[in-house]
């Protein structure tokens, strides 16, 4: 038991100067790493700066030409974006009604058939009604004849 004691005492010293020395590797790396982003962070800030003293001269010199140009850009862009995605819109609208007429059942399918049914179904109920009201202002057109008729 005695030996045992001793063997775990001993291990003890070297696991802890492990843990120190990962400790201290981490730290290093974190601190190494944290002041070269900071490093590069303020060239950054720098360069930016120096960049927008130089060209804010130049930008306002070519405003005039700039602003129309951009915006007339952005705008042939945007137009070229609408243009592709009413093609792509019209391209799988067609595909979609083709897959329907040959059948092959394309999504969505259910729901437009449900509508189609429902449809269907008013529409009947509509054409009821308005026999029933056409046979019913035929008899009121018939009475009234009748009546003016008669006097």
């Amino acid at each position: 038991m005695a030996s045992m004691t001793t063997t775990q005492q001993q291990q003890q010293p070297g696991r802890n100067d492990q843990k120190l020395s990962y400790q201290v590797a981490k730290t290093a790396t974190a601190a190494t790493v944290g002041g070269s982003l900071m490093v590069l962070s303020g060239v950054t800030l720098v360069a930016t700066i120096i960049g927008l003293v130089i060209a804010t001269p130049l930008l306002l010199i070519f405003s005039p030409v700039l602003i129309p140009a951009a915006l007339t850009a952005f705008l042939i862009l945007a137009g070229l974006v609408a243009s592709v995605a009413f093609l792509a819109t019209s391209a799988f609208i067609f595909y979609w009604m083709y897959m329907y007429m040959t059948g092959k059942h394309p999504v969505g399918e259910d729901k437009i058939n449900y509508v189609k049914e429902k449809l269907a179904v008013a529409a009947q109920g509509f054409k009821e009604k308005a026999a029933e009201l056409g046979s019913k202002g035929q008899q009121q057109i018939k009475g009234t004849v009748q009546a003016a008729e008669s006097t």
